[in-house]
């Protein structure tokens, strides 16, 4: 055997009994390898929030129709703070343009949209077949689809609570009254207003111009001013702006507010407002959607739910309109009281609700005349 070869047995010999040693030392020769531990599943992913948009058909401001719609959207997110995401456009005109900003707010990802005003149901009809997906809820209309539903608060019991305050306290027997258009929601409003005021005071004339549309200052302005001059003493509103109470305020006359409490544009003025409070709507809405309970549906809420109310009553408003005031409530809410009871006679003296029977829905939605007392003719009759 030559040298090298006896240095090489000796290095291997040595090498073997230094791995040996190493093994008895850490006590772990005979014991199988460690298995490497599985790596941590990720996290599940936080729920992302509802997307949810809001179309206005006037700016949110600080009072009036969108402002009151905007008020809703506020409420929405306290109830349900980051579980949702709201987004709105104002100023969004009906038409084309409105059928422009729906059609972004669906494809910008928003799963529930609420377009709050009449003009935009062409629109949305149009829309919402290309987003089948998508939850559409439009205000004031009447057609549905499969992904559509319409909702309304029942305007017309405000309007008729402020009318009571109207007959009780008007010195000419005029009142007047600024028209947006002449829609059925429009017509039974003005209705409305007119036979609680008659309610108290049956010798009521009420006056009407229009401005066609829903918010025009301006245009507000002037034909408040018409009224006033046209011997008006007290002046309602169905239109969004705040103009009609502050032209009361500036001529000495009283007005009432409308959709918001518009008692700071007018303190002297104001008699009270007839509000609506969309919350309640837009957290059950929002509630059934995040559920999977949402289903097509038509709505129509009122006093008795909570949607409608008159609030920021004058302090010279007699007792008695107060009291009449409370009782009719009362009786909204338990369905002992119905504004469209008969006898309801139209201008020509003809019933238009004969004695004893109570309008259903179908007739108050479709109303295109003027009730006994209420001047003039409504724009497109024959």
């Amino acid at each position: 055997m030559t040298d090298l070869q006896k240095r090489s047995m000796l290095k291997a010999a040595a090498l073997s009994a230094v791995a040996a040693a190493a093994l008895v030392g850490c006590g772990k020769k005979d014991e199988p390898a460690a298995p490497v531990a599985a790596p941590e599943a990720p996290a599940a992913a936080a729920a992302e929030p509802l997307k949810i948009g809001f179309s206005y058909v006037g700016p949110v401001g600080d009072g009036g129709y969108s402002f009151a719609h905007d008020q809703g959207r506020k409420a929405l997110e306290a109830e349900f703070g980051d579980k949702i995401k709201t987004t709105f456009v104002e100023s969004v005109s009906e038409g084309a343009d409105a059928e422009r900003v729906l059609r972004g707010m669906a494809a910008d990802g928003n799963q529930l949209i609420f377009g709050t005003t009449f003009g935009y149901m062409e629109p949305i009809q149009k829309i919402a077949p290309d987003f089948p997906d998508v939850k559409f809820e439009h205000a004031t209309g009447y057609k549905t689809a499969a992904n559509v539903s319409t909702y309304d608060s029942r305007t017309y019991e405000g309007a008729y609570l402020a009318g009571i305050v109207a007959g009780a306290m008007t010195q000419s027997n005029v009142l007047g009254v600024v028209g947006s258009v002449p829609i059925p929601e429009v017509l039974r409003n003005i209705n409305s207003f007119t036979l609680g005021a008659q309610s108290m005071n049956p010798n009521i004339k009420t006056r009407v111009v229009w401005v066609n549309e829903w918010f025009a200052p301006p245009k507000e302005t002037e034909a408040a001013t018409s009224l006033i001059n046209g011997g008006a003493d007290i002046l309602f509103q169905n239109t969004d702006s705040a103009a009609v109470i502050k032209t009361a305020e500036e001529k000495g006359k009283r007005a009432f507010g409308w959709d918001s409490d518009m008692k700071a544009y007018g303190p002297k003025a104001h008699l009270a407002s007839a509000v609506i409070n969309w919350g309640p709507y837009y957290i059950q809405t929002t509630r059934e959607v995040m559920e999977g309970k949402w289903s097509s549906r038509q709505t129509w809420w009122g006093v008795k739910e909570g949607a409608i109310d008159l609030v920021s009553l004058a302090d010279d408003v007699p007792e008695n309109a107060k009291a009449r005031i409370e009782e009719v409530k009362k009786g909204l809410k338990d369905g002992s009281f119905h504004i469209w009871q008969g006898p309801i006679a139209g201008q020509d003296d003809k019933p238009v609700v004969e004695a004893g029977k109570v309008a259903d829905d179908s007739f108050l939605t479709s109303i295109n005349f003027f009730v006994k007392g209420v001047e003039g003719t409504v724009p497109g009759s024959k």
